[in-house]
């Protein structure tokens, strides 16, 4: 009777499952993250580029009717 409560007693150091299943857990939601955000900052990396060239344009439109006018 002894023997079968000491199998059935958690091993030393039982909470490691513990520790080790939430870190699964972390990993497991930062990888989501990781792969929702990296598309997204390439959206947003390629619109900040687009704004970039057509603000270039309207400036250079600006600069040369300005220097048109002169």
């Amino acid at each position: 009777m002894a023997e079968e409560f000491k199998s059935s007693a958690p091993a030393k150091g039982g909470n490691d499952v513990v520790k080790g299943d939430f870190a699964t857990i972390l990993i497991g939601v930062g990888t989501i993250l990781d792969n929702t955000l990296t598309p997204l900052s390439k959206v947003v990396a390629q619109t900040l580029d687009s704004m970039t060239t057509v603000a270039k344009q309207i400036l250079d439109g600006i600069n040369s009717s300005l220097a048109q006018k002169k």
